[in-house]
């Protein structure tokens, strides 16, 4: 059996450095003492993952470990942060949005709330106390009247990647529509500054009443009923608050939240989750998180992680590890 490579699709800026994202550096110390052999290439290099046959030129024999890939085919897995460290994905399917989580069915009544429940908290504690979120956030904080409702933009990115089920204006029309009287927050994504200050300067032409805001998630999140996204890391971290969400796109953990594929869909969508009993936010981010993402610190991450590539086809054998 000819040894299978293990090659590592990483960002240009890690080429040259074995600083890799969290993913890959733990791969490295893993796997090479094992006898895997590892090459890093430029995530640039090949084809685009829409450019259709993409995943051919990854059908060569190795196994090819992309971030942030959109790629099905064999020999490839994708991966990213699963919206909270150390939380990642490693799916033949995509990420986030398009990992295989999305299709697996969530029955809350086989989760074990004595093993949740401090999971829970634990999260609780590491992130609501330190006021802490995937991106950088403000320290000072910020109060607003409860009862508001937390939109969340990121961007033309969903949209773009025909994962939106309609523009971003037209989920802050949807929303101002039937907030049913209550404040609108909106916060900009912070790595789409400019496509979002155009969404909300189209908004506000309109004369949409929304309250534009850079504060704290933390703060916004705290003050509102519910949060609104696509998609967005941003609704885990409201299930912290233990605050529900509002999708207006796919995404792989819409199991407890409230979809809406057509703009005037809000409105219902939003007096379904608030007539909600509340609860069931610990039972989730367990079966989430903890059961369906690699954790990488966690005790059994290298064999998750050979459970993932052997299901690929590429075993202990293949690769060539002791």
């Amino acid at each position: 059996m000819v040894k299978a490579r293990l090659i590592f699709h990483v960002p240009g800026q890690y080429l040259d450095t074995h600083q890799y994202l969290a993913l890959f550096r733990r791969l490295d110390q893993v796997f090479r003492p094992r006898g895997a052999e590892i090459v890093v290439r430029d995530r640039r290099d090949g084809p685009r993952d829409s450019t259709p046959g993409a995943a051919k030129h990854y059908d060569d024999g190795d196994l090819h470990i992309v971030d942030m890939g959109r790629l099905r085919g064999p020999g490839i897995l994708n991966a990213a942060v699963a919206y909270i460290q150390p939380y990642w994905h490693l799916d033949p399917q995509g990420v986030q949005a398009e990992s295989s989580i999305g299709t697996r069915v969530y029955d809350p009544r086989k989760i074990d709330y004595a093993v949740a429940g401090p999971f829970f908290e634990a999260m609780r504690a590491d992130l609501l106390a330190l006021r802490k979120s995937r991106r950088d956030q403000m320290e000072r904080v910020t109060a607003f009247a409860p009862g508001a409702i937390a939109v969340f933009l990121q961007g033309l990115r969903p949209l773009q990647q025909g994962l939106a089920h309609c523009t971003p204006l037209e989920l802050l029309r949807a929303v101002c529509a039937g907030a049913g009287g209550r404040q609108v927050l909106v916060k900009p994504h912070p790595l789409a500054a400019e496509d979002d200050a155009e969404i909300i300067d189209a908004a506000l032409a309109e004369g949409l009443p929304v309250t534009v805001t850079m504060a704290n998630v933390h703060d916004i999140i705290a003050a509102s009923v519910c949060t609104v996204s696509f998609n967005s890391a941003v609704a885990l971290e409201g299930f912290l608050h233990r605050k529900p969400a509002i999708l207006f796109g796919q995404s792989d953990f819409h199991h407890i939240c409230e979809t809406v594929r057509q703009p005037g869909e809000f409105a219902g969508a939003l007096e379904r989750l608030l007539a909600r009993p509340p609860g069931g936010y610990a039972q989730f981010m367990f079966w989430y998180l903890g059961m369906n993402c690699l954790n990488l610190y966690g005790p059994a991450f290298e064999a998750r992680v050979m459970a993932t590539f052997e299901a690929a086809g590429f075993g202990a054998a293949r690769l060539g590890l002791d």
